[in-house]
């Protein structure tokens, strides 16, 4: 992993020093600097290790020097001085750790779209750009599927009280401002529709119960590196209930020999998995004081004869998981229940 990292680390540091060669040749005075040189520290989980600290002692003296400043994202340095990558959404943290160490007015990242949308534009045609979500919408719209921003940016924007833009690269339309938004239970309870077909499910049949399964079961998943999202336990029958639990279905082939070797281990009588499911939420700051939403969601699914098969729910927002060929007609069906395409 560790030669990975330095060989993946070029990649950013070629499109840095072109950008800083094409912005000289237009007489504007600019520098590259790579990750290290930029003072980005991490961890040393090579692959996808985590931002710990920024000395950016370096970017501000190129700006005193009045140089455009252009730093390769998605890589740091570990405590041992070996180039890590930051792994999945690395781009978009590096840009929000920037912009929050070096008190940034607002930090843009331009992609191919423009904004954050009500739900997925490939899917549902009348979709709405959002001018302003909060950071808690952002966040769960991201972990659930929405792939505008990585959640790892999402929340270090929102810890760090970041004002974000997001916008496209290919026209100067304004994006979509992620901060805080106060008072916007008032006027919409739904933000958004967010959808993610990399689940998978898995269930473990007749498990014991009694106390420390759970933690047996979910921390040997996350010995390597498996994330749980959705948990749900049955009612106890002879002293024995069954667990299902979605991951990313990325990870069902690591997954299984683990759970298979666990099942003997803790005398449950079999497991069994499926890939064929995706999950779809509705998400919005508003459902904190607006009951009702999710009977809403429910009531839309169920009029279109889309069974449910785990719900999860926090206070802004409410997931189901269900078959994965119903996955768009949900995601429409939805819409159309919270008049999304009616927001201005």
């Amino acid at each position: 992993y560790r030669e990975m990292d330095m060989l993946l680390a070029t990649g950013e540091q070629q499109s840095a020093s072109l950008l800083a060669m094409t912005l000289n040749n237009m007489d504007c005075k600019a520098i590259s600097l790579t990750g290290w040189q930029a003072g980005i520290q991490s961890d040393s989980t090579y692959s996808k290790a985590k931002i710990s600290g920024m000395a950016n002692q370096r970017i501000f003296n190129e700006i005193n020097q009045e140089n455009v400043v252009v730093i390769a994202g998605f890589q740091g340095i570990s405590p041992e001085g070996d180039i890590t990558t930051l792994g999945r959404g690395g781009s978009d943290t590096t840009a929000v750790a920037l912009a929050a160490s070096l008190n940034a007015e607002k930090c843009m990242i331009f992609t191919d779209v423009d904004g954050v949308f009500t739900a997925d534009p490939r899917i549902v045609a009348d979709a709405k750009k959002l001018s302003k979500v909060s950071y808690e919408e952002m966040l769960e719209m991201a972990s659930l599927g929405a792939g505008i921003m990585h959640s790892r940016a999402a929340e270090c924007a929102m810890f760090y009280n970041v004002k974000v833009e997001v916008g496209n690269s290919f026209n100067n339309s304004p994006g979509t401002l992620i901060t805080e938004v106060a008072n916007m239970e008032k006027h919409r309870v739904v933000s958004g529709i967010a959808h993610d077909k990399n689940c998978a499910r898995i269930a473990i049949f007749d498990v014991p119960d009694k106390p420390g399964i759970a933690m047996v079961l979910f921390k040997a998943l996350a010995k390597v590196g498996i994330n749980v999202d959705m948990v749900i336990q049955s009612a106890m029958r002879d002293n024995r209930n069954d667990i299902a639990f979605t991951i990313e279905q990325d990870d069902l082939e690591k997954a299984v020999p683990v759970m298979e070797k666990l099942v003997k281990e803790i005398c449950a009588s079999g497991m069994s998995y499926v890939d064929d499911v995706a999950k779809v939420s509705i998400v919005g700051a508003g459902m904190q004081s607006n009951p009702g939403a999710a009977a809403d969601m429910f009531e839309a699914l169920a009029e279109e004869d889309i069974n449910i098969h785990m719900i999860s729910t926090s206070e802004i927002k409410v997931s189901c998981l269900i078959d994965l060929c119903e996955i768009e007609k949900a995601v429409k069906v939805l819409h159309k229940k919270f008049a999304l395409d009616k927001l201005v």
